[in-house]
């Protein structure tokens, strides 16, 4: 994949991150402190984690095409690394309380649950452009016999 069209990905997947961490940290923090007040800047703190979680993305960007076993390896290291960034994140939050077994429970597993969600959407987006050019494709043949 080309450098562009790997960063036009990354745009795309800033955007899914940021809607699923809101989502995230609105479930979680009606869970676990429902009665918590914010202020406005408070509201970019998912655009801000979102952002932190790109830099282990990068980790697949590859200019030839990468093989099944090797992709599969560098998410599972983009995986360990967006855990480990967001758990960074938590134990060092004042607004965190961390000490609770079970909020870093259902955070890790919100980690995995959005990692998860996103692979899917991209999967199904890659999906869609593969048959709409299969068909582009048949059609293409058909024109030329």
């Amino acid at each position: 994949m080309d450098l562009k069209r790997f960063l036009i990905n990354k745009l795309i997947l800033f955007f899914m991150l940021s809607t699923l961490i809101t989502v995230a940290v609105c479930l979680i923090g009606s869970a676990f402190d429902p009665d918590a007040q914010f202020g406005y800047k408070t509201m970019l703190a998912p655009i801000g984690y979102a952002a932190l979680c790109m830099l282990p993305t990068f980790v697949t960007y590859s200019k030839k095409e990468l093989s099944p076993k090797a992709l599969l390896i560098r998410k599972a290291i983009m995986f360990a690394l967006l855990e480990g960034v967001m758990m960074f994140i938590a134990f060092t939050s004042k607004v965190i309380d961390t000490s609770r077994i079970e909020v870093v429970l259902v955070i890790a597993g919100s980690i995995l649950a959005i990692f998860v969600l996103v692979n899917l959407f991209v999967w199904l987006k890659d999906s869609a452009e593969a048959k709409k050019l299969n068909r582009d494709l048949e059609k293409f043949q058909e024109l030329h016999r």
